[in-house]
């Protein structure tokens, strides 16, 4: 057994580098800022009620300036100051959200909602009241993104309130998503109305952002600060307005190219069908590019969903194709993440797509829960950065747990560390695991950077929550920006 710290991963920004995408967007401002083809006025589009829509345009109004982080805190990097989203510091960007950009929903028709005794019927009534304002917004309006308010009235009928237990940072969802689960349906159909919404808005090319009217209010006692709250809303809005990327991994020219693969399976909304997701993430800059895959079965042997070998060679040949042309080149180097163990059928099937690529290395890994928990002196847990060494294809990282940059430990619950297995690989464990913990702070949903797993996987999973309620015929969009 053997053991090291990996230290917490340099993000690179406009003008320098950080660990944290807080501190870097204050002092070095967005990374595309070196782009000369990005927007610098983000028109923001709203769909509510009255009273939400006048909440919500406090809530702009506020975002656009100055907001103190959180009073006398022991962990000042943790709850820092929101530099302010304007054409100034941070985001060097403006916020146009007027009259003309926002859709008033009638309080009739979210009254006509909440009598609906069906939990089915009224999350899809709640999606079909919305879903017209957004097409009238996406097609008549000039809009970058569109920002869905959910009145708490109808969002304590439409989804279910209960918190994440995963030890997951959530808080995040307040503003972001806050729409997650519905209430069991009488029918064993999944009806989610985020993943209904966002599926059925989809093909209008605008990315959606929804926002529960709770989290508009300041009350640090219930929620997030203010400041924390403005960090991320404005981060995932100026990452879906844009799409492009407000800081990316520091890259090493010394190295070659590398494309990072996730793939990750959903099943259908009856639970009948199981499907596989992919989501591509370029490089370091996090580009990607989402694919839906085909239809897979169980393997009998390990009970676990496996690709046949054709499955696996389409699927990351059509990847490498999308990379090629946006990189004018196939990448030197594919690492796939995958959430279930390989096989030799996959094995083949990923190997011959990268042999018709010339690509020369190739890292096939597993990223698994495992029961597994270490323990060290004091109060708090093992540090983020612990890589332990089991055997040569076995390794335990600790993505959460105490962070030297925050002072603390940020979840409510013991963490676990993500077991790695290494299955076939050309290059050390050591940069493996580098990677994977790297890549847990590509994550523009959310600016605390102690996320759980890699972006390869956790976009995978998104996807294919919001993918099952997708038909075969509908064309998917590649973007990440309108499934996060």
């Amino acid at each position: 057994m053997n053991f090291q710290f990996i230290d917490e991963p340099h993000l690179e920004f406009g003008t320098g580098m950080h660990v944290c995408p807080r501190a870097g967007i204050s002092e070095h401002s967005v990374f595309d800022t070196r782009m000369a083809a990005r927007r610098t006025r983000i028109l923001v589009g709203a769909v509510g009620t009255s009273d939400v829509l006048g909440k919500f345009r406090e809530w702009i109004d506020k975002c656009t300036r100055f907001i103190p982080g959180k009073s006398h805190s022991r962990q000042p990097n943790l709850f820092p100051d929101f530099c302010g989203f304007n054409s100034q510091v941070g985001f060097k960007a403006s916020i146009v959200h007027e009259d003309e950009i926002v859709r008033s929903i009638l309080q009739s028709d979210i009254r006509g909602v909440l009598k609906i005794a069906d939990a089915t019927e009224r999350v899809n009534a709640a999606v079909e009241v919305y879903y017209p304002h957004i097409k009238f917004l996406s097609q008549n309006r000039a809009v970058d993104v569109i920002v869905c308010i959910i009145p708490d009235d109808l969002y304590n009928k439409v989804v279910d309130s209960a918190e994440d237990a995963s030890g997951e940072s959530s808080a995040i969802e307040e503003v972001q998503e806050g729409v997650e689960e519905a209430q069991p349906s009488s029918i064993d159909l999944e009806s989610n109305f985020r993943r209904a919404l966002k599926a059925k808005s989809m093909h209008l090319n605008k990315p959606l952002q929804l926002i529960r009217e709770f989290s508009l209010n300041s009350n640090p006692k219930t929620q997030q600060d203010d400041a924390s709250k403005a960090w991320n809303f404005s981060t995932a809005l100026y990452y879906k307005a844009n799409q492009t990327v407000p800081w990316k991994l520091v890259s090493n020219v010394n190295r070659p190219s590398v494309c990072f693969v996730g793939i990750g399976f959903y099943r259908s909304r009856d639970r009948e069908v199981l499907n596989t997701s992919i989501a591509q993430i370029f490089d370091e800059l996090g580009n990607g590019v989402i694919l839906r895959g085909t239809p897979v079965e169980i393997d009998k042997t390990d009970r676990r969903p496996h690709l046949t070998a054709p499955q696996a060679t389409a699927l990351l040949s059509n990847a490498l194709s999308e990379y090629r042309v946006a990189m004018s080149a196939f990448p030197s180097r594919i690492v796939i993440h995958k959430s279930s163990t390989f096989n030799e059928s996959e094995l083949e099937g990923f190997r011959a797509a990268a042999t018709d690529a010339r690509v020369g290395a190739t890292d096939f890994v597993t990223i698994l829960d495992t029961d597994i928990k270490l323990f060290r002196k004091g109060i708090y847990p093992p540090y983020r950065g612990t890589h332990i060494e089991l055997d040569r294809e076995t390794h335990l990282l600790y993505t959460r747990g105490a962070v030297k940059y925050y002072r603390t430990y940020t979840g409510l619950y013991i963490p676990q560390p993500l077991e790695v297995r290494i299955i076939e690989s050309d290059e050390s464990a050591s940069l493996i695991c580098s990677e994977i913990l790297a890549l847990t702070k590509m994550n523009w949903n959310n600016t605390q950077f102690d996320g759980r797993l890699p972006i390869t996987l956790a976009c995978a999973k998104r996807v294919g929550e919001i993918m099952k309620y997708l038909d075969e015929t509908d064309k998917p969009q590649i973007s990440y920006s309108y499934y996060m």
